[in-house]
């Protein structure tokens, strides 16, 4: 599509078709790192195939921790992967099986475990980026403390950017109250990153890149930075 006469936005089958794409470029950029897992949704319409099925991206039981000077999630030798121990999972087994490979930082203390959902919204036709936090013992964490796992730039991102402000629903697949950071303005900032970028703004917009741009900007809240083999895709 042409970037100029684009509004940012994209529909439900070109998100499925950007985070696979995201999904089969990470596996391959990041073969040591849990894997971002395309989860197929309950509500299913008969006679659709599988690339029709409407669902959601998933990053399970990603370890943050309570710390005055944090590392950042997938930046190299910050973090190694590991197995989370059995009794860790045993509680989360029945309600969200999950994959066990987890990023735990070296050194670390006060664990804290992060689950992140990629999601259509169709409302404003952009990615959402929904989250749960959770203790070791399973306990939900309150807006409260999870500020508190923020870095410290996030305050003021959250502060000053209207798109980013957090609030509480229901998981649109799940039926479960989630929180998730406000999809609002996104679309127009995505516009203008597509058309900032000299390469993207020749070649039109390839959907495929739009996740991994999206999360780039949209995860720095969390400290999660994209892998720069992924940010350097141009083909």
């Amino acid at each position: 599509m042409d970037v100029l006469s684009w509004d940012g936005t994209i529909s439900s089958r070109e998100f499925r078709v950007a985070v696979r794409a995201f999904a089969e470029r990470w596996k391959e950029s990041n073969p040591d790192f849990p894997p971002w897992t395309w989860v197929p949704s309950a509500k299913r319409h008969p006679g659709l195939t599988s690339n029709q099925i409407d669902g959601y991206l998933t990053l399970e039981r990603l370890c943050l921790t309570e710390s005055t000077e944090k590392d950042i999630p997938f930046q190299e030798d910050s973090y190694e992967v590991t197995q989370v121990e059995k009794e860790e999972t045993a509680s989360f087994e029945e309600e969200d099986p999950a994959d066990n490979a987890t990023l735990v930082e070296r050194h670390s203390f006060g664990v804290h475990y992060y689950d992140f959902h990629l999601v259509h919204s169709a409302s404003y036709r952009v990615p959402v980026l929904f989250f749960r936090a959770y203790t070791t013992d399973g306990q939900p964490l309150v807006l409260d403390e999870i500020e508190k796992d923020l870095p410290a730039s996030s305050a003021e991102i959250l502060l000053e950017s209207k798109w980013t402000f957090i609030t509480q629903e229901d998981h649109p697949h799940l039926n479960r109250p989630w929180y998730k950071l406000h999809p609002c303005g996104t679309s127009e900032w995505m516009k203008l990153l597509f058309q900032s970028d000299t390469s993207m703004a020749n070649k039109g917009v390839a959907i495929e890149l739009y996740i991994v741009s999206w999360l780039s900007v949209v995860g720095q809240v969390f400290g999660l930075r994209i892998p720069s083999k992924l940010l350097n895709y141009r083909d």
